[in-house]
């Protein structure tokens, strides 16, 4: 059996070995990764460490980094599903250190989440919800133009306004939530979607097994907060002033995107809001709570037939 010393040696003294080995090595430091990041240490780095470590930068150049060569985390070409590369110096040679990517870091933010929160569970067609599977009618035009607008320009401006979208049953107001988290997920920014009667429900039983704080914290906290169908809860004081309130004030002040959904306008809210289920009228409170909801959002009239019947 021969030797790998000899083996290669046999291949170093081979054109057509010299040539292709040549040709990579040019593409390999030719790679914007690559050339980034042999400028940022070329105080460090010798050409001799450089030669050495071509194999860990040839390998580098080929992976999917924060996922621009991945359609999704199921098609991840990287050795280590959801993880992507990053060129480190180790013990005087360069190496390669792997970390979660954009769309794990989602992923497992959405399990947990899941796990923590049972009313994120929405109706699969709002989860799978696109913009290209909106009809586009004239009543809503306004709606869904404001909708992609938003999505477009997340990136530049993160802080804007989120939408408060009014109107009545069936219109597709829900449907274009989805579609706008969706939108954000392709460009890697995670959202969360409540639907608000069962969220109120599941956050007064958590009193119970002492995780309310920890279900606020992870509410609170999102990157951007869905709330679909406020005002078909039933409204108590508790859960306009010790959940709704706190959690509204938080996204206020720390600038974070807060969606709506709801039959009601802002002024049928604020009189929805004025009420608890004891009948006791409190409109300074539901006062409070409408302001922060104007503070957070636009609101946009969704019009249309009613498309489940």
């Amino acid at each position: 059996m021969e030797k790998i010393n000899d083996t290669l040696k046999r291949l170093a003294g081979n054109q057509d070995f010299k040539k292709r080995y040549e040709m990579q090595r040019a593409e390999t430091l030719q790679n914007s990764g690559v050339q980034a990041f042999l400028q940022a240490h070329k105080e460090e780095l010798t050409e001799e460490i450089v030669e050495r470590s071509l194999i860990k930068l040839y390998e580098f150049s080929k992976l999917s980094i924060e996922c621009n060569k991945c359609p999704s985390l199921d098609g991840c070409i990287n050795f280590m599903k959801g993880y992507h590369p990053e060129l480190v110096i180790d013990r005087g040679m360069i190496d390669i250190k792997y970390d979660k990517c954009p769309r794990k870091v989602m992923y497992d933010e959405k399990r947990k989440n899941e796990k923590l929160i049972q009313s994120l569970y929405v109706p699969r067609d709002i989860l799978n919800a696109t913009f290209d599977s909106i009809y586009e009618d004239a009543e809503r035009i306004d709606a869904v133009n404001k909708a992609l607008y938003y999505c477009m320009n997340y990136k530049e401006s993160p802080n804007q306004k989120g939408l408060y979208l009014y109107g009545k049953f069936g219109v597709g107001k829900s449907y274009l939530l989805g579609a706008i988290a969706n939108e954000l997920a392709n460009k890697k920014v995670s959202s969360m979607i409540v639907y608000v009667p069962e969220l109120f429900r599941e956050l007064k039983s958590s009193i119970g097994d002492a995780t309310l704080n920890e279900k606020l914290e992870a509410i609170k906290r999102v990157s951007v907060l869905m709330f679909d169908d406020i005002g078909a809860e039933t409204m108590s004081s508790w859960t306009r002033d010790e959940i709704l309130g706190p959690i509204l004030q938080f996204r206020m002040l720390e600038n974070l995107p807060t969606f709506f959904t709801s039959n009601f306008d802002f002024k049928g809210l604020e009189h929805h809001l004025s009420y608890s289920q004891r009948g006791e009228e409190e409109k300074l409170k539901a006062r409070r709570i409408l302001e922060r909801i104007k503070y957070l959002t636009e609101p946009v009239h969704v019009d249309g037939r009613n498309r489940r019947v």
